[in-house]
């Protein structure tokens, strides 16, 4: 199978013919159609998540039908399409674990950095932490629903049910939230980086009832704010926004560090926390609701060749919505 494969810390990705996996007891063979691309990859590529199972195939927003399936009753069957998220393996014994609380796991694994992900023809993956996808969603339009879409939708949750929401970064995860909280009767006030007209732009058409630079103060005080950008210098940006009793959610896996801040801008009972990873559950509740809303995504499409000039797009911000590799096209037949 073609492979697109990480061998290091700061090199590109490298295109390598690799056999095809067998699935083990309770793993799912998938054959992959597309792979969406996400900024955790970035944060693997740049050595800022230390522990990647080198050498490794990236990819955790993972759209394929199911090609074999190893011993043991999955419950899954031979050409099912079905979805591979970024949680990818819990120890189910930890206390997190035991009290339902599976995305802070003590011994997690994850897709696409301790597991083979799907830059690649073919993928395995354990039953459990596969979903099967909503109808209606071509290949293309469910990858980005599988990490942009469920970490969005946790954080939008996360940041409780206030009218006045703020996203910072409007990039996959945001064009996503943005849907879900005008269809709940949100307003959304959108903040992207300083003299972007197109993302302002984009986050209109999306629904935001206002966009402008993050440096902004927005035109009524918020409820609450999600931040998508990795940017540590965002969060008293975001704190100063919010009302008293407001909240304020990390939404990345890595931010940079945040700068010192005065109380006075916590002070309030206001809230700044963290979202980390998901649940399956998560994934159940998001996946049956995205249809009714509907949800649309935007999706720019690379051949899996070019998966370095896609993440290279990415980290550019030159990409509106979600990037995603196209492994095989069924509406083609290829």
């Amino acid at each position: 199978m073609r492979a697109m494969l990480f061998q290091g810390v700061g090199k590109p990705l490298v295109l390598k013919k690799l056999p095809v996996p067998t699935p083990e007891s309770g793993q799912l063979l998938i054959r992959v159609h597309a792979c969406g691309i996400c900024r955790t990859d970035l944060h693997i590529i740049d050595g800022e998540l230390r522990e990647p199972c080198l050498p490794l195939i990236l990819g955790h927003q993972v759209v394929g039908r199911i090609a074999g399936i190893g011993a043991g009753d999955t419950g899954f069957r031979v050409g099912e399409r079905v979805g591979i998220p970024w949680l990818g393996g819990t120890c189910g014994l930890c206390a997190p674990c035991r009290n339902n609380r599976e995305n802070l796991c003590e011994n997690p694994r994850f897709t696409g950095y301790q597991f083979p992900g799907g830059f690649a023809d073919y993928t395995v993956a354990d039953h459990r932490f596969c979903f099967p996808l909503p109808e209606g969603y071509p290949d293309l339009q469910a990858a980005p629903l599988l990490c942009a879409g469920l970490i969005g939708y946790r954080s939008l949750v996360m940041a409780g049910e206030g009218k006045r929401l703020g996203i910072y970064g409007f990039g996959a995860a945001a064009h996503i939230v943005t849907q879900v909280a005008r269809w709940q009767g949100r307003e959304v006030y959108a903040f992207t980086k300083e003299g972007d007209a197109g993302g302002q732009r984009f986050a209109r058409e999306m629904g935001a009832c206002w966009a402008g630079s993050a440096g902004e103060m927005p035109p009524v005080e918020l409820d609450a704010a999600i931040i998508f950008a990795p940017a540590g210098e965002l969060v008293p940006l975001a704190l100063r926004a919010v009302g008293a009793g407001g909240s304020v959610v990390c939404g990345g896996i890595h931010m940079s560090d945040i700068p010192s801040f005065p109380y006075q801008l916590l002070w309030g009972e206001r809230i700044l926390r963290s979202v980390a990873n998901l649940t399956r559950r998560d994934g159940v509740e998001f996946l049956a609701l995205a249809p009714h809303i509907p949800v649309r995504m935007e999706v720019h499409p690379f051949p899996l060749e070019q998966a370095n000039e896609a993440l290279e797009a990415l980290r550019r911000g030159a990409i509106r919505g979600a990037g995603v590799l196209v492994i095989h096209d069924e509406t083609k037949g290829v």
